[in-house]
């Protein structure tokens, strides 16, 4: 059966990545008829109302799902295949409670006109009650028109199977959330992240940069059980009475989460094996501090300082020495996680920045045991950052023939040297200047 989808117009390039990822979680056979990014009106083919009804329960980015009655170019074209498609079905819904609405994209119509074409489908032959709040069925005639142009450029008759989750951002909105930072998630993108990430109950989730915890958040509304980590001990441990606990609390999730705990991923505590359902995450991207991990400099060891009779680490104020790490390192070591770590077909979400110059394009991190899905991208004035994610391949699956990444190591020892996006970020994605020629 065919069935529209009205979608958000906004977040374009992760609209179809998340129907499709909905669908992968729920195992249902689909297959995109007409998609646009332009267009709010996605046409898909699905088994039966049951699949489009779980299809659609979670999704962020979209408004509903209708079955499809009829398209056309014009409204006679329309009418003719309503005829077509649906006339057998018009006595199941003879004596039902009705209404019909129209949606109009980028164009108005008045209420005449709007009853002029609802009644042009008076042949369909219902006659139950009009019942505007809470009918039995609803149909909905949508109009997409080009900017400036009265007449739609495309028709469309859908009766309404289900809506999607869209309503649940009023509760996950930042505004109203307890325990914040500067760089937490936007809730909306949270919630996109984790289906895309297949979050689900029964699944373990985890965060390698959990800040203020919008990611494991997002996982447990959606059933998976969740934990974190940061570099950063001030993140994990809050301040004035609020951290990430609080946020679990505020949304009595807490039965979803593990707990966090301070870590990076090249010194990671976890017991190294591959029992993790999604990995989701934001790394930094080195733009206000350069990067870094735990460590020295120099890479020696240090004598244990004292304070007050108590080694210096053991103290709960304690910050670790860090040093210098590259931006592509980085990437590198996430994805040599992720293939140690997920269980097969399990899937992996990170975002990283790139700068809408081919100058400083960063080329998307392949590892030989995990498969990209999807790429989305949220662009900016100058520079964007992209959704990648990636489902862990079976072992008998990956390739021999592909090397494992080596991660770059790129020499320098400031934050410019190790991270090419930092440095054209605070350039203003600028050329820099030509060297002055010499006249003489």
């Amino acid at each position: 059966m065919d069935y529209l989808i009205r979608f958000v117009q906004m977040h374009e390039s992760f609209r179809k990545a998340e129907i499709q990822a909905m669908a992968d979680l729920y195992g249902i056979n689909l297959k995109f008829l007409h998609y646009s990014q332009y267009s709010p009106h996605c046409i898909i083919r699905l088994p039966n109302e049951d699949a489009a009804r779980m299809i659609i329960g979670r999704s962020i980015l979209s408004k509903a799902i209708y079955e499809l009655w009829g398209s056309g170019s014009t409204y006679t074209e329309l009418h003719q295949d309503v005829k077509r498609r649906t006339s057998h079905q018009w006595h199941l819904y003879k004596i039902s409670s009705f209404k019909f609405e129209i949606q109009a994209y980028q164009a108005k119509r008045s209420l005449a006109e709007q009853d002029a074409l609802i009644q042009s489908f008076h042949y369909t032959g219902f006659e139950g009650p009009i019942q505007l709040k809470d009918p039995e069925q609803t149909f909905t005639i949508f109009e997409e028109c080009e900017w400036g142009l009265k007449e739609p450029a495309k028709v469309y008759l859908g009766r309404l199977i289900s809506s999607s989750s869209r309503p649940i951002l009023d509760t996950y909105t930042l505004k109203k959330r307890k325990y914040l930072s500067t760089t937490s998630m936007d809730s909306e993108l949270a919630l996109i992240t984790a289906n895309l990430t297949l979050a689900a109950p029964g699944k373990l989730f985890y965060d390698p940069f959990v800040g203020t915890g919008s990611f494991p958040i997002a996982c447990a509304h959606f059933g998976a059980v969740s934990m974190g980590s940061d570099i950063d001990g001030r993140a994990i441990r809050g301040k004035n009475g609020v951290n990430v606990l609080t946020n679990f609390q505020q949304y009595r999730l807490v039965d979803k989460y593990l707990d966090s705990f301070i870590a990076d991923l090249t010194h990671t505590p976890l017991r190294t094996a591959r029992y993790l359902d999604g990995i989701i995450c934001d790394p930094p991207y080195g733009v206000r501090e350069g990067l870094k991990v735990l460590g020295s400099k120099d890479g020696g060891k240090r004598e244990i300082q004292m304070i007050d009779g108590k080694a210096a680490h053991l103290q709960s104020h304690y910050i670790p020495p860090k040093k210098p790490y590259s931006f592509e390192a980085m990437l590198g070591d996430i994805l040599e996680f992720a293939a140690n770590y997920l269980v097969d077909g399990a899937r992996l979400s990170l975002w990283m920045p790139t700068a809408n110059d081919e100058e400083v394009e960063l080329e998307i991190p392949m590892h030989p045991c995990l498969k990209v899905v999807s790429i989305c991208v949220q662009a900016f004035n100058k520079w964007s950052r992209r959704l990648l994610t990636y489902r862990r391949l079976r072992d008998e699956d990956v390739k021999e023939a592909l090397p494992a990444r080596q991660a770059k190591r790129e020499e320098g020892s400031t934050a410019n040297d190790l991270n090419s996006f930092r440095k054209r970020y605070f350039q203003g994605f600028r050329e820099p200047p030509s060297p002055m020629k010499d006249t003489d």
